[in-house]
């Protein structure tokens, strides 16, 4: 018999199976937006600097393109962050607070002349560190987690930062944000008005996918990762193993709604919150993901834990499974 593995209970959030691993997705990205919006739109771009050579996916047009322009607004695609910079005399930059080009969609245009989208992608480990007083000087390649930094002209500006030694951070300066591969190639938006309950069934339709593997999959639906995939599945009360194509039409509804309510208290609860400050509050809100061994929220039973892909996922038996606890299949294949 193949018992699922679980936490105690005494490890919250600490090292080992079941910890909590803050990768940003579409709330936390959506916030670091806003906050990046808010601090720096109207300023002008000193420098940029890359610090670890992997993370620039893009040589044309360079990095010193950017000196002198000004940041006119930010926008976000699923996972992806764009600071959206205009030179001097090709159109008014957004003033601080305005929210242009917030969210999915936004108000500036993806192309115009003298326009630049730096683009970045903060994958699994990666962060953004907003700081009042940059040094002058560009950062010297180095073993610290610095991996690019953008600096304005009175000092400010932020670093991107990436732990590990797997690096997979991401920047790209582009004319046209769909000149990015991963932007070009993302499922629809589950915060756009268009996403909306005909589009879901469209997309689970004869999909004999596991559900919690569509929700990850971010050329279907984007910017939905481990995490936010494991609190919808719990709200929606479904099991993370359910075929996509077993889905009723209620269960679609249903999903639905769980899916847009989930994400939109993600950035509800993250509003007006310092970069700093946004892991520690997506820890705080989580019901069951990176939650193994401890009581559900909902029912109290004991949050489980199974492998799943190249990861883990956390769900509660008696709230998605009827009570059963579902299989690890890789310790499955280890004890053949």
């Amino acid at each position: 018999m193949v018992r699922t593995v679980l936490r105690p209970s005494r490890q919250q959030h600490g090292t080992g199976l079941g910890r909590i691993i803050i990768v940003p997705e579409l709330p936390e990205v959506e916030s670091l937006a806003a906050e990046l919006r808010e601090r720096a739109a109207g300023r002008v771009i000193d420098r940029a600097d890359i610090a670890e050579f992997s993370v620039l996916k893009t040589y044309d047009p360079p990095l010193t393109a950017l000196h002198g322009a000004v940041l006119a607004g930010t926008k976000r695609y699923g996972k992806f962050l764009d600071l959206i910079t205009e030179q001097p005399g090709h159109g008014a930059a957004a003033a601080p607070g305005s929210g242009a080009g917030s969210g999915p969609g936004g108000d500036l245009a993806d192309s115009a002349p003298g326009r630049l989208h730096l683009i970045t992608h903060l994958a699994r480990a990666g962060w953004l560190r907003w700081r009042e007083n940059l040094p002058a000087d560009p950062p010297r390649p180095s073993r610290s987690p610095l991996a690019f930094r953008l600096r304005f002209t009175d000092g400010s500006g932020f670093d991107l930062t990436e732990a590990g030694t797997r690096k997979r951070l991401a920047v790209y300066l582009v004319t046209d944000p769909l000149a990015v591969p991963g932007i070009a190639s993302l499922g629809p938006d589950p915060l756009a008005t268009e996403f909306t309950v005909d589009v879901l069934a469209s997309l689970l339709a004869g999909r004999r996918t596991q559900i919690k593997g569509v929700l990850r999959d971010q050329k279907i639906i984007a910017g939905i990762g481990n995490a936010y995939s494991d609190e919808v599945l719990h709200a929606a009360r479904m099991s993370p193993f359910r075929l996509a194509s077993s889905l009723s039409a209620d269960d679609v509804v249903a999903l639905h709604s769980v899916i847009i309510g989930t994400l939109r208290s993600a950035i509800e609860r993250s509003a007006g919150l310092a970069a700093a400050d946004l892991k520690a509050e997506k820890k705080a809100g989580l019901a069951v993901h990176g939650r193994a061994g401890q009581p559900c929220p909902v029912c109290g039973d004991i949050v489980r834990e199974v492998s799943f892909a190249d990861s883990t996922l956390q769900y509660c038996a008696t709230c998605q499974t009827g009570g059963k606890p579902l299989a690890d299949r890789r310790l499955s294949r280890l004890l053949k």
